[in-house]
C-alpha cells in the first residue's frame, strides 16, 4: 500500500530523524529498533512497508534537509554514515517539501494546503495519506463560536480573523484533502467538534495527542503499580530538562502550560485522585536533542507506614519519537483502508493524552493495540465507525 507521511514540522528534529530512519530502513542500512509496528505481535499483511512509506510535509524554515540531517548527525542523534549514505535520497524528499503557507486568510492557506496534498498524492500515485503534526506545541487554543460547527468555522475561515491554531488548520486541510490525521504534540489539532464532523463526513479516522516518549512513558507503568497493590500516592513530583527546538518553545509559558497539562493528566486519570506536586518544565540549550526528567513519588503503605522512590530518564527525543511517528503513519494508513473513521483510541499506547482512550496504563493500552492490530490483518472485520 503506498502510502505519503505529510509532515508538519517536516524540517525539524523528530521530522528529520524519522525520515533518515525510514530511509535507513528501506536501504537496509539499519535495524528497526524502537519500531512498535515491527514486533512480532504487530506486523503483519495490512501495515504499509517501509519501502512504501513517501515522504513530503511543510514548515515554516526553509534549512535544506540534508543540512538539517548534518546537524543531527553532529549533535549525535544520528549516525553521520547514514546521512553520509542517504545524502541522493535526501535530496529526492526535499522536493517534496514546501514552505508553510502564510498570508491571506485561514481559508486561502488551507486552500494552499489541500492543493499541495492533493498534488502530493497524485504525483506519487498515493493509495492513502496520512498528515502528521510534529510542529513546535502550541499554547491552549482560545475558545471561538465556530469551533462547535463546521459550517460555522468554514464561513470564518474566510473571515480576517485566527480563528484555528496552526495544527487545527492542518487537520482541517488534511480532512479536506481525503487524508487522515495524526497530532504528536499536545496542541489542539483535531480536537475540535467542527473537526470531528468534517472528518465523518469524509470517513477519516485521526489520532493523537502528544507523543509518549519518556517521563510520562514511565509513569504509564508505574501509576498503575500502585493502583493496583493499593498503595497510597502522596506525591509525584517531577524536574524535566530538555534543550533544543521544542524545549526552546517550551520556554513560553502558554504552550509549557499545555504540555504539563497533558503530561499531568495520565496521575488522576490512573490513581483516581490527584497527589500533590508538579511537573516543572526548564529550557536547558546546552542539552540539545537531549532531556533528563527526575521524579519523585512519595507513597504509603500497610498502617500509613511512609515510602519512597526516585527515578531518572536521560533520553534522546528524536530518536525516542521517529520511529513511533513511523509507527502511527502505518497503522493509521492501515486504519483507513480497513474502513475505520473517527477518533482511533486503540492507538492510545503512543500517546500522552489520547483520544477517547478509557486508560492510561500502559499494559491495557498495550493490549488493545495488539488486538487491533490482528483485526486489521485479519481484513478489518469490526468495520468502519463513526
Amino acid at each position: 500500500m503506498r502510502t505519503g507521511v505529510w509532515l508538519v514540522g517536516a524540517r525539524g528534529s523528530v521530522a528529520t530523524t524519522s525520515i533518515v530512519g525510514a530511509l535507513a530502513l528501506r536501504a537496509g542500512l539499519a535495524d528497526p529498533t524502537g519500531c512498535v509496528t515491527e514486533l512480532p505481535e504487530l506486523r503483519g499483511p495490512a501495515l504499509p512497508a517501509f519501502a512504501d512509506l513517501v515522504f513530503g510535509g511543510h514548515d515554516l524554515v526553509c534549512t535544506p534537509l540534508t543540512k538539517r540531517a548534518e546537524s543531527l548527525a553532529d549533535a549525535q542523534v544520528v549516525p553521520a554514515r547514514l546521512v553520509a549514505a542517504l545524502t541522493d535520497r535526501l535530496a529526492a524528499v526535499e522536493d517534496d517539501l514546501r514552505p508553510a503557507p502564510t498570508g491571506g486568510s485561514q481559508a486561502d492557506r488551507a486552500d494552499t494546503l489541500v492543493r499541495e496534498l492533493t498534488a502530493f498524492r497524485e504525483r506519487h500515485a498515493l493509495e492513502r495519506l496520512v498528515v502528521v503534526n510534529v510542529s513546535a506545541t502550541e499554547p491552549v487554543a482560545a475558545p471561538h463560536p465556530a469551533h462547535a460547527d463546521l459550517d460555522a468555522l468554514r464561513a470564518a475561515l474566510a473571515g480576517p480573523d485566527e480563528v484555528l491554531p496552526a495544527s487545527s488548520l492542518a487537520a482541517y486541510a488534511a480532512f479536506t484533502a481525503g487524508a487522515a490525521y495524526v497530532d504528536f504534540t499536545p496542541s489542539t489539532g483535531a480536537r475540535l467538534p467542527a473537526l470531528a464532523q468534517l472528518a465523518a463526513r469524509h470517513a477519516l479516522p485521526y489520532a493523537g495527542h502528544d507523543g509518549k516518549t519518556g517521563e510520562t512513558l514511565v509513569k504509564s507503568v508505574l501509576a498503575p503499580m500502585f493502583a493496583m497493590r493499593n498503595l497510597a500516592v502522596r506525591s509525584w513530583s517531577g524536574v524535566n530538562l530538555l534543550g533544543g527546538g521544542d524545549g526552546a518553545t517550551l520556554a513560553e509559558p502558554a504552550a509549557n502550560a499545555a504540555k504539563v497539562e497533558s503530561k499531568q493528566r495520565v496521575l488522576g486519570e490512573t490513581l483516581g485522585y490527584v497527589p500533590q506536586g508538579h511537573t516543572r518544565i526548564e529550557y536547558v540549550e546546552d542539552l540539545g536533542d537531549f532531556k533528563t526528567a527526575w521524579d519523585l513519588v512519595t507513597f504509603a503503605g500497610f498502617l500509613g507506614t511512609r515510602m519512597r522512590m526516585e527515578f531518572t530518564w536521560h533520553g534522546c527525543d528524536s530518536a525516542l519519537a521517529a520511529p513511533l511517528v513511523l509507527d502511527l503513519a502505518r497503522l493509521t494508513a492501515a486504519a483507513h483502508a480497513a474502513g475505520h473513521s473517527g477518533p482511533l483510541p486503540e492507538l492510545a499506547f503512543f500517546f500522552k493524552d489520547p483520544l477517547g482512550a478509557p486508560t492510561h496504563s500502559l499494559a491495557e493500552q498495550w493490549a488493545r493495540l495488539r488486538d487491533f492490530a490482528h483485526r486489521l490483518h485479519a481484513g478489518g472485520a469490526d468495520g468502519p465507525r463513526g
